[in-house]
C-alpha cells in the first residue's frame, strides 16, 4: 500500500496564485510515483478562528468543521504545504489550521512549496518549520522556493517551473519518502 501525501493549498484569500503552484507540484508528486497524492485546499474546510472549547491534544472535537479537519489531516503519511509569505510569516489560515489538531500531526514529515516576491516565501517556510516541530512533525530541509511567483504563471495561470524548481522539487519528494517510511514505524 502507497504511503499517502497530502498536498495542502494553504491560502484562502481570493485572487490567490496557491492553487496554480500546487496544480504543478501536485502532478510533479504524480509522477514520481512513490506516494498516493491529494490535493487539499484549505479554503474547502471553512475554518474559523480556533473555536474548539478544548485542548486539540484531547480530541474531543465539538464541531464538524473540526472533525472533518482532523479526518482529513489524519488520512495522510506526509504533507507538502504550498504556502505564500504574508508581512515575513505564514497566511494565518495555515497557523490556525495547524493549530486546530494535534495527534493527528505526530509523526509525519513534512515539506516546503513556497512562493512570494523576491524571497519566494522562505521566512514563511522558516517560521512555519517552528510550529511544525512542535506537532511532533519533521520539517525537511529539501523545499521549493518560487520567487516572483506571478512571473512564472503563463496567460492560463499555469505555473510554469524553471529547472531549479523542477529539481528541487524531485529532491524533496524523494527525502520525504525516506522520512514517511521511517516515521511510519513509530506510528504503527
Amino acid at each position: 500500500m502507497k504511503l499517502k501525501l497530502q498536498i495542502i493549498i494553504c491560502s484562502t484569500r481570493p485572487g490567490r496564485v496557491g492553487p496554480y503552484v500546487a496544480q504543478w507540484f501536485h502532478g510533479m508528486a504524480l509522477q514520481h510515483g512513490q506516494f498516493e497524492v491529494s490535493l487539499i485546499d484549505l479554503a474547502t474546510f471553512s475554518l474559523p478562528v480556533y473555536d474548539e472549547p478544548e485542548h486539540p491534544v484531547l480530541q474531543r472535537y465539538r464541531h464538524e468543521h473540526t472533525k472533518n479537519w482532523a479526518a482529513s489531516v489524519n488520512a495522510a503519511d506526509a504533507y507538502v504545504f504550498v504556502t505564500p509569505e504574508y508581512n515575513f510569516g505564514p497566511p494565518p489560515s495555515l497557523l490556525n489550521a495547524l493549530n486546530y489538531v494535534y495527534k493527528e500531526w505526530n509523526y509525519k514529515p513534512a515539506g516546503m512549496v513556497s512562493y512570494g516576491g523576491v524571497s519566494g516565501g522562505l521566512r514563511s517556510a522558516l517560521v512555519e518549520k517552528l510550529t511544525l516541530t512542535t506537532l511532533k512533525m519533521m520539517p525537511m530541509v529539501e523545499a521549493v522556493a518560487i520567487q516572483n511567483v506571478s512571473s512564472h504563471l503563463d496567460e492560463d495561470k499555469r505555473f510554469k517551473p524553471s529547472e531549479h524548481h523542477i529539481n528541487s522539487g524531485t529532491s524533496l519528494l524523494n527525502e520525504l519518502y525516506k522520512w514517511a517510511q521511517a516515521l511510519k514505524t513509530i506510528r504503527s
